[in-house]
């Protein structure tokens, strides 16, 4: 898999999630097996460049390489001077969101709202692809309703502006998260075009992802709410790609030991008072489904500082070892608190 003169190491690749690919899960993603990680979206609004969130948003400290920033914004003026500023800061691929479904986002008319307005869509794809020199990403859906599919067209767009490389997710923005996503569109679109295609939604086990890529003939893969608490599913699914055989889950030590490394870098990243508040969503998500975890999590959630916080999480698991020497999921893997885990 190649994006521009960047060779991946696999065909695994971290989705672009706001308030969850900072910099502490991009690197654990990439040590865990994908190949490349996109950052969490940062404004073109030049308001908002110089805030707390989009300095560490925009912070690629000690990443591996290749780095890939997201940008997001209407304005091809904005989006071009937003994509030079990141290629400055040590942006090495610049990807372009229109496919982010959230209304803050659509409200502005960026993110997937774009898909409404074609001709917008190729003056801001023309303006970034010309404002840097490095590869320029897209990431959409397959169109804005189901009705209103227009991801052949904008595809073929893409590839006329000089986008290097295009990630489609397999759900309109009318469908947001809700219902399966489908993969006809995809093969549809890989069969269209002569770029990479990297396919997105619902790949969620080893399994899954074999599929989609036999399916679809897509490049690559791009994993996002399934790495949620579960950053090792990468290399499961490199190992289930290469043997054809599933490991078995990972020992309740080394998952006790990863989730504290995580907690470590997010304290030191974001501070006491944020960190403690942020990583409460990664705990969760590396609890679900795990024998006792709905009472942790309530207790958890009461904490307000980082020792207290860590100490309970390694309490957790060592528990959880002395039940089992591997992950064990008894439980719904859905049933935590959604307002607090997403």
């Amino acid at each position: 898999m190649r994006i521009g003169p960047y060779t991946l190491k696999n065909r695994l690749i971290v989705a672009p999630m706001a308030g969850v690919t900072d910099r502490p899960f991009r690197m654990l993603c990439k040590r865990l097996g994908a190949g490349m990680a996109v950052s969490e979206m940062i404004t073109s609004n030049k308001a908002l460049w110089t805030t707390a969130k989009t300095l560490r948003r925009a912070n690629h400290d000690g990443e591996v390489e290749p780095i890939s920033v997201q940008i997001a914004g209407a304005d091809p003026v904005q989006m071009a001077e937003a994509a030079r500023l990141n290629v400055e800061q040590g942006a090495q691929i610049i990807d372009i969101n229109m496919g982010c479904p959230a209304k803050k986002v659509c409200n502005v008319a960026a993110g997937s709202a774009l898909l409404r307005d074609e001709a917008l869509v190729g003056r801001i794809l023309e303006a970034v692809v010309k404002a840097v020199d490095v590869p320029v990403t897209l990431k959409t859906r397959t169109g804005w309703s189901r009705e209103h599919k227009t991801a052949l067209r904008v595809a073929r767009l893409a590839e006329d502006c000089g986008i290097a490389a295009l990630a489609l997710h397999g759900r309109t923005r009318e469908d947001m998260y809700k219902g399966a996503a489908e993969y006809d569109t995809i093969r549809a679109v890989k069969q269209a075009i002569s770029i990479p295609l990297i396919a997105n939604g619902d790949i969620d086990s080893p399994e899954r992802a074999r599929h989609v890529l036999d399916y679809t003939g897509a490049d690559a893969i791009m994993i996002g709410r399934a790495a949620q608490g579960r950053p090792w599913i990468f290399r499961e699914i490199q190992h289930y790609l290469d043997t054809g055989e599933t490991l078995p889950p990972p020992p309740v030590a080394e998952i006790r030991l990863l989730l504290l490394e995580h907690l470590d870098e997010l304290y030191g990243f974001y501070g006491e008072y944020s960190g403690c508040r942020i990583a409460r969503k990664h705990i969760a998500w590396y609890t679900r489904g795990l024998r006792g975890s709905n009472e942790f999590r309530q207790a958890m959630y009461q904490l307000e500082d980082t020792a207290s916080q860590r100490r309970a999480v390694a309490d957790y698991f060592d528990r959880l070892a002395s039940d089992s020497e591997r992950l064990e999921y008894v439980d719904a893997m859905g049933d935590t608190d959604e307002a607090l885990a997403g």
